[in-house]
């Protein structure tokens, strides 16, 4: 037996995003693919800091920091602002805190459900 597909096919093709849209999107969880830039992200959820106090925190180089915040900043998922000589860094905004929210929130669900089992 044959399945007609054609009116889900169609809805599907209007409300698929373009090719570039799509690889935007692959681009950017392919930051979220790095641990030390996930803790970077996960510190910045709970308050900004400078790259000395995310060093200190990591037990990193401030100069690795530096690499992976020019990283996240590129992607526009953290700003900065200068206070005197020094520079923190924060979420961009609340896009990104939602990301990181569902993403833990998923994991828990997950957790929560392999313990029922």
């Amino acid at each position: 037996m044959m399945h007609d597909h054609g009116d889900i096919l169609e809805k599907v093709r209007r409300e698929l995003p373009t090719d570039e849209l799509l690889s935007d999107l692959s681009d950017l969880f392919k930051i979220f693919g790095d641990t030390t830039r996930c803790k970077i992200l996960y510190a910045l959820f709970e308050s900004e800091m400078c790259v000395c106090a995310i060093a200190e925190l990591l037990g990193m180089t401030q100069s690795a920091i530096s690499h992976q915040l020019r990283i996240l900043k590129d992607a526009d998922l953290v700003g900065k602002r200068r206070e005197g000589k020094t520079i923190y860094y924060f979420l961009s905004d609340d896009h990104v805190r939602t990301i990181i929210a569902q993403g833990f929130d998923h994991l828990i669900e997950d957790d929560h459900r392999e313990e029922e089992a």
